[in-house]
Parts: structure tokens; C-alpha cells; sequence
């Protein structure tokens, strides 16, 4: 395998974990992180899906460190 098909890989696997990321979290998550977004439609949703896939590690981290405050 070249190096142009391990990038492709690489940027294939972030983003199919960015894609099953979003779907949890905009379901879930993106309440947590934003009160006013608790209510928000699905279509609003959508539109915040591509960033989240790309952002993943940050919402990520932002989520987690909202649901620890919550524990603690």
C-alpha cells in the first residue's frame, strides 16, 4: 500500500468514527453540551452534522467533560 492510500485510509477511518460519533451525539450529547439546543429540530441538527463528524475529538471531549461535571 502507498502513502496516498494509507492517508485516504486514515482520513476514511476518522471520518466513519466522526459519522458514528455525530449520530450518537446529536441525538444525545448536544443537549448536554448547550441547553438551548436541547429543543432543537432535527433539520438544525443536520446542519451541525458535518462539523461534529469533522470536530469529533473536541465535542468529544467537551461532552465528556460536561457529563464527569455532572457526576461529581
Amino acid at each position: 500500500m502507498d502513502v496516498i492510500g494509507i492517508g485516504l485510509l486514515a482520513v476514511g477511518g476518522y471520518a466513519a468514527i466522526g459519522a458514528v460519533f455525530a449520530a450518537v451525539f446529536l441525538a444525545r450529547g448536544v443537549g448536554a453540551i448547550d441547553p438551548a439546543a436541547r429543543n432543537s429540530p432535527g433539520r438544525v441538527r443536520l446542519l451541525w452534522a458535518p462539523g461534529v463528524v469533522a470536530l469529533w475529538p473536541v465535542m468529544w471531549s467537551r461532552w465528556r467533560s460536561v457529563r464527569k461535571g455532572a457526576r461529581s
